[in-house]
């Protein structure tokens, strides 16, 4: 949100006093603070959200290729594992898709009904602001009068911008009282409305990776039947290696 007061000529009486246009205007600061933090907040979100399903898509479409290596019909031990990691990563991309919609149903849709208010609350403000500008130009046009002769027609005069200047007046302050009274009810309802949100993508994310102990473990399981630690699989894939460099077909001229 932004706002931009209007620019008019000033009465001489001071008709809202300074410590109560300060207290709006830091009301409303935190309130533009909060409706940028919680656009981001959703923008962040749907970006988390997105790579998740995209890591998750890849993994199957790896796995997969994999699968369909023709190495896996000359070794069945390398079929097994193959078979196994596929269906590994298609488990887990069942959870990923699972989290990704329980975080899109309990945060991401209550973050953008939550920014959707914010137009709203800046309506409201612009409105209070047009009948400030509204209430200083009238009081401007009594105090004009009032300066003046007090002849019969400056009074008919007078009496008429009064008139005038009253429900202008009342107006202005009930859409200042309004806010005042409501934007910090409505800054510090923010605990109360993420507070389930955020507890929710917190069991989220707790029960996929609690899923994905248990995929990654069985398929460790499967796959680690040598029981082979990583620096033995390091060294035995260097063997391999140089065993391939020693061909004739890649041997540096």
């Amino acid at each position: 949100m932004s706002w931009i007061p209007f620019k008019i000529g000033q009465p001489k009486k001071q008709i809202v006093p300074k410590t109560v246009e300060r207290d709006f205007e830091r009301e409303y600061d935190k309130l533009q603070k909060l409706e940028d933090q919680t656009k981001k907040l959703h923008k962040d979100m749907k970006k988390s959200t997105e790579a998740d399903l995209a890591m998750s898509k890849a993994a199957v479409k790896i796995s997969a290729d994999l699968l369909s290596n023709p190495l896996c019909e000359q070794d069945q031990a390398f079929l097994e594992s193959m078979s196994a990691l596929d269906t590994a990563m298609r488990r887990m991309d069942a959870f990923n898709q699972e989290k990704v919609t329980q975080i899109q149903k309990t945060v991401i849709d209550p973050l953008k009904k939550y920014s959707g208010v914010f137009p709203s609350l800046n309506m409201a403000v612009k409105r209070r602001e047009q009948a400030l500008q509204d209430y200083k130009r009238l009081q401007s046009k009594v105090e004009k009068y009032e300066e003046k002769e007090k002849t019969g027609p400056v009074m008919v005069k007078l009496h008429q911008a009064r008139e005038e200047l009253r429900p202008i007046k009342e107006d202005f302050e009930s859409k200042n009282k309004q806010l005042l009274d409501e934007m910090p009810k409505f800054y510090h309802s923010r605990i109360d409305y993420f507070q389930p949100s955020f507890e929710a993508l917190i069991r989220a994310q707790v029960v996929y990776f609690t899923e994905m102990y248990k995929v990654f473990s069985e398929l460790t399981d499967q796959i680690d039947q040598a029981g082979l630690t990583d620096e033995q699989r390091e060294r035995e894939t260097e063997a391999k290696l140089s065993e391939l460099r020693a061909l004739s077909i890649v041997a540096d001229d």
